[in-house]
């Protein structure tokens, strides 16, 4: 007998053909590069002649990290002086007509009157044989992977309404920020991170600290100073 999943379900759905060779979107804890396993937890500052907690340490920068899912790269991406190639023979036998290809390009004029526009250059689209379909209710927030500026693209943020949206896929445009990049992008590689967010509307509300909130933001905010995991032990709710 099957186990009753503890939370709702994301499905993904690929062409018949494809589900034994597409590499699958990863849950993003799974996905956190080497830089940042490899890093210290502590690394000493030579202003204030102690060791520090780096950034390894701290749970809002980790949380962000390992939300969602990691979309990846259909294929190896060989690039050199400005031009992008890749093999892959994709089996036969498909059921719709989709590109075979793993990237394609948005022509710069869609990006007019934007941050992102360039006179000399296209914008990217890494494309994606996945649809995913979340519970009723939630869309997915599709953005760059988080603190992830290693990497030589910039995936640019959407939100997809994926409760609604599920027969189709979600490609993802970027623009490649590293000119002098040569090499490969392996099989795999993240190139976006995918958040569910359940839609709602919310009501701000603004207020002065009063009452009992007053000596409680003297505590909190002189514990989290002075005791080191303060917001990890007490605060940090649980994620998986």
């Amino acid at each position: 007998m099957s186990e009753e999943p503890d939370g709702p379900i994301i499905t993904f759905r690929c062409p018949p053909e494809l589900e034994s060779v597409l590499p699958r979107p990863i849950p993003a804890f799974a996905g956190l590069p080497d830089w940042f396993k490899s890093m210290p937890q502590k690394a000493f500052s030579a202003l204030t002649g102690t060791d520090n907690f780096t950034v390894k340490k701290c749970p809002p920068f980790i949380d962000a990290m390992t939300s969602g899912f990691l979309m990846p790269l259909m294929t190896d991406l060989q690039v050199e002086d400005g031009h992008f190639k890749w093999q892959q023979d994709w089996p036969g036998g498909a059921v719709v007509n989709y590109s075979r290809s793993p990237i394609d390009f948005h022509e710069n004029v869609q990006l007019t009157g934007t941050p992102f526009f360039f006179e000399d250059s296209f914008a990217l689209k890494f494309n994606n044989l996945w649809a995913v379909e979340l519970p009723a209710g939630y869309s997915l927030l599709v953005t760059h992977p988080v603190n992830r500026t290693d990497l030589p693209f910039l995936t640019l943020t959407g939100l997809v309404d994926s409760d609604l949206y599920v027969d189709n896929f979600i490609n993802f445009p970027a623009l490649w920020r590293d000119p002098d990049f040569h090499g490969t992008l392996p099989k795999g590689t993240p190139v976006a991170q995918c958040i569910p967010v359940k839609r709602e509307t919310w009501v701000a509300q603004f207020e002065a600290f009063s009452g009992d909130r007053v000596p409680r933001l003297k505590e909190v905010t002189d514990a989290v100073t002075h005791v080191p995991g303060t917001y990890r032990r007490q605060f940090r709710a649980a994620k998986r």
